[in-house]
């Protein structure tokens, strides 16, 4: 009888443990060509899960962190978005790249799970009407804006060539920069997609040679951007080469050399910059890290995940997304609101370029 006892007040206390944690899925590519973007959002989220939890958790639970590694591959993002369904997870913070976002939104949507992504910026996610699907970046559209009008203000149509990486990303990237750039009244001598992650660029660097290509617009990821680029400059061809938010990365720099020097692109404002994030920066730079790229951006997913619980006394999906849709947050990234289809009301695109090694605000 009293064995019987202690296996109850077992059972009890370890219910009860489980019910004292939230968990919270964390999804990205931890490993691969792209794991320097899994390595953001993991920090991000680490820092933000324990400053949370140091200050109460949420509604007087503790937060904990599921890290699930999609690898930058369709199937086994969609074996991750099951695993965290499985797993009952209040939050997904994911994926990386928009193709990944794509393949398992319905997965979380059907289970009723919030999922912030801190970087898919591919415009038709959030067109898609799904109430649980938020981003805390901007989209390849407005990106566009900045990058189509330089385009056209800066280089003759016959001098300009579009090129892309055929990744809901990459094409998004280029297509909508291709369509603001017509509208100006200016047509791009080439358009081109190639495969990501290839390596030898010989034959399309070569056709950008031959049409005489003074501006060259890159939708792709920061690797095969500095390859490009790097190749271009070994090869004796020259450009000004030109991109979007994936080359916000030290690892663009670290391929490309010097021959990455002058290269511009579109991101938000820093947002290190940010008095917001001061303090949250300089917590990261203690423990030896430098939160570039998209880590802000994840702290600020489940910094704002965490007010919407709180506010609606509530971790149930349709509470916490009602009060997503309607309150202004404050975050590291400073006061954010999103409209009805989970985009950002304000954005702060605005132009970088690399020079010495560091991304330069221009």
């Amino acid at each position: 009888m009293k064995q019987l006892a202690v296996k109850l007040i077992i059972i009890f206390l370890s219910i009860t443990v489980a019910r004292a944690e939230i968990l919270i899925g964390v999804a990205g590519p931890m490993t691969g060509s792209r794991a320097w973007s899994g390595q953001q959002f993991q920090r991000g989220a680490e820092l933000a899960v324990a400053n949370i939890n140091a200050a109460g958790g949420v509604l007087g639970q503790q937060l904990k962190l599921i890290i699930a590694d999609d690898a930058n591959d369709l199937h086994q993002a969609k074996a991750v978005a099951s695993k965290l369904v499985s797993d009952r997870v209040s939050l997904v913070v994911g994926h990386r790249a928009s193709d990944m976002t794509r393949a398992v939104t319905d997965i979380y949507a059907a289970a009723g799970i919030i999922q912030i992504t801190p970087s898919s910026t591919n415009p038709e996610l959030t067109e898609q009407g799904i109430q649980s699907l938020f981003r805390v970046c901007g989209r390849d559209d407005q990106q566009a804006i900045l990058a189509g009008g330089y385009l056209a203000q800066s280089w003759k149509e016959n001098a300009i060539g579009i090129i892309h990486d055929k990744s809901s990303y990459g094409s998004g990237l280029a297509r909508a920069t291709q369509k603001y750039l017509n509208e100006q009244g200016v047509r791009e001598m080439l358009f081109h997609g190639f495969a990501a992650g290839e390596l030898d660029y010989s034959s399309l660097l070569n056709e950008v040679k031959r049409r005489k290509i003074e501006a060259l617009y890159v939708g792709a990821y920061s690797a095969e951007s500095a390859l490009i680029v790097r190749q271009a400059r070994d090869a004796g061809i020259d450009f000004q080469l030109i991109s979007g938010d994936a080359l916000h990365n030290s690892d663009f720099w670290l391929i490309a050399g010097e021959a990455g020097k002058g290269a511009r692109f579109t991101f938000d404002i820093d947002p290190r910059s940010r008095p917001q994030a001061d303090a949250i920066v300089q917590q990261f730079r203690k423990n030896g890290y430098e939160p570039e790229g998209y880590t802000l951006h994840t702290y600020a997913a489940i910094q704002i995940w965490a007010s919407a619980a709180q506010n609606a006394s509530s971790v149930d999906y349709h509470a916490v997304a009602k009060i997503m849709h309607e309150i202004e947050f404050d975050t590291v990234l400073g006061p954010i609101e999103f409209d009805h289809k989970g985009d950002l009301r304000t954005h702060s695109y605005t132009w970088y370029t690399w020079q010495n090694g560091e991304p330069v605000r221009r």
